[in-house]
């Protein structure tokens, strides 16, 4: 991998300012556009996990004591340097996760707002005073850092998971450790790098990287020194991570599964809903998130809705993610083909119609055609279960009331999309859908100004925005007596 700072390419964890990288037990890191072994790390155990963890608790004091001036400078020269860095970054990105190389660069800038936007609310961390009961008395309240906290990273976005997590602790004044996915460790310590380079003293900021996820994972949850657990992932995964960390009673925050509903109605602006169901489906493969999961379209222009969304995706370019004008990568694994083409086969024999793509890629075992179908069903497996894969499913819908309640007919509660221009149903139907966040005639609706989180069974709490922080502050009410003596 050619990169203009070869410092960036690390093999091993970051633990208390030291690089682990000596050791017998080593895992690989593969390409998935090639399958080929980018190279292979120092595999880290529950020990090498604990001694992060008192490391960070060792660095807790003196971090949470430093001035909100200083920790917001030394974000920002973090920040820079990403910046300066987003090239190689990208590669390294689109090299172990398999996103073009355009969606990597776009991906690290996001990554580097998030420390951006955190600087400057670490600054802002706020208290009150409030009117006591009698005139003798003062209450005050003051906020402050939790204390460690330890997070789990998923390998779809390997950079922003981290920051979006980490921006606002290190803001706090907490100390943080980090398990990336075992898929994409390079990306997590290329910034455990940069956050060297820029000053954040040792034991602020750890990687963990290792595929002994069950093994890391029961530390980072239960160690009792912990005071707060982060994790992006499954919400399977996500059922475990909390039953383990209740043990500790954990403040916890969970971004876990989707099922997007998009929903396009007769009044929309056709092009600007495809345009918006590109945006949103086919991004990084279809493996976010937020992808809309559910494409509902109203009756009325179901069928040159799909003919329009056809002919755009038939022109996306798949390829290796470091070629020249590529739309779509591979998947992270041949497995997660595997999954897609299982939902897609069983879609079709329950009656859905392929209009484009629908099978596997030549081009590889971790590619998968840009597909488009119609005629699913609201009940169909495709429709109920989260896709992680570049594929559409149109579903037919009537009415308003009809198409809400089966948006809301899941367990999952992250985003929706509606397209209207008519402004009533655009406050009737975001207030009445399920969803912790709506795109309203947009497609894309992260940022990090905004609280990015979910409802029922996509999770607890909010990342990013001012409210982004709260999660990792402790609110203490302060009662002062006998002022009147």
């Amino acid at each position: 991998m050619t990169l203009t700072s070869t410092s960036l390419y690390q093999n091993g964890s970051y633990i208390n300012g030291i690089w682990f990288t000596e050791g017998e037990d080593k895992f690989p890191v593969m390409n998935p556009a090639d399958g080929s072994e980018i190279t292979s790390l120092c595999n880290a155990s529950s020990q090498d996990a604990r001694l992060a963890v008192a490391g960070a608790n060792a660095s807790l004091a003196g971090w949470r004591s430093r001035a909100a001036k200083e920790k917001s400078s030394l974000l920002r020269k973090w920040y820079g340097l990403i910046i300066k860095y987003q090239d190689d970054l990208a590669r390294i990105m689109t090299t172990e996760q398999g996103k073009p190389l355009a969606e990597a660069k776009a991906e690290i800038i996001y990554a580097a707002n998030y420390i951006d936007w955190f600087a400057e609310e670490a600054k802002r961390i706020y208290g009150d005073t409030i009117p006591a009961p009698s005139s003798d008395k003062r209450i005050v309240v003051i906020k402050q850092a939790i204390g460690v906290v330890s997070a789990i990273t998923p390998w779809n976005f390997p950079s922003s998971m981290i920051t979006r997590k980490a921006a606002p602790a290190l803001a706090a004044g907490c100390t943080f450790l980090v398990k990336p996915a075992a898929e994409t460790p390079l990306s997590a310590l290329a910034l455990a790098t940069l956050a060297e380079e820029a000053g954040i003293p040792a034991g602020v900021f750890n990687v963990i990287v290792s595929n002994k996820s069950r093994e890391i994972g029961e530390v980072l949850t239960k160690d009792p020194t912990i005071a707060k657990f982060s994790f992006t992932g499954s919400t399977e995964v996500g059922r475990k991570l909390l039953e383990q960390c209740s043990s500790t009673v954990k403040k916890t925050t969970m971004e876990l599964g989707g099922n997007a509903p998009f929903i396009v109605f007769e009044d929309a602006d056709m092009d600007a809903a495809i345009q918006g169901a590109m945006q949103s489906k086919y991004r990084n493969a279809g493996q976010t998130c937020v992808c809309s999961n559910r494409i509902f379209v109203q009756a009325g222009i179901y069928d040159l809705f799909a003919e329009k969304l056809s002919r755009h995706v038939q022109a996306l370019k798949t390829d290796n993610g470091l070629a020249a004008d590529v739309d779509i990568g591979p998947l992270v694994n041949a497995g997660a083909v595997d999954s897609v083409d299982r939902l897609v086969q069983s879609a079709v024999q329950s009656g859905a119609t392929v209009l484009t793509g629908g099978k596997r890629s030549a081009l590889g075992a971790c590619f998968y055609e840009p597909t488009v179908l119609s005629g699913v069903d609201a009940t169909m497996d495709i429709a109920t279960h989260e896709i992680f894969g570049p594929v559409a499913p149109l579903i037919r819908f009537d009415s308003e009331q009809d198409v809400i309640d089966m948006a809301n007919a899941t367990e999952f509660g992250l985003a929706s999309y509606i397209y209207t221009r008519d402004i009533g149903r655009i406050w009737r139907v975001a207030e009445a859908l399920e969803f912790g966040m709506v795109g309203i005639n947009e497609g894309i609706i992260s940022n990090e100004m905004a609280p990015f989180g979910g409802i029922k069974q996509s999770g607890m709490g909010r990342e990013g925005s001012k409210y982004g922080l709260d999660d990792y502050l402790e609110i203490k009410y302060l009662c002062m007596g006998g002022l009147d003596k």
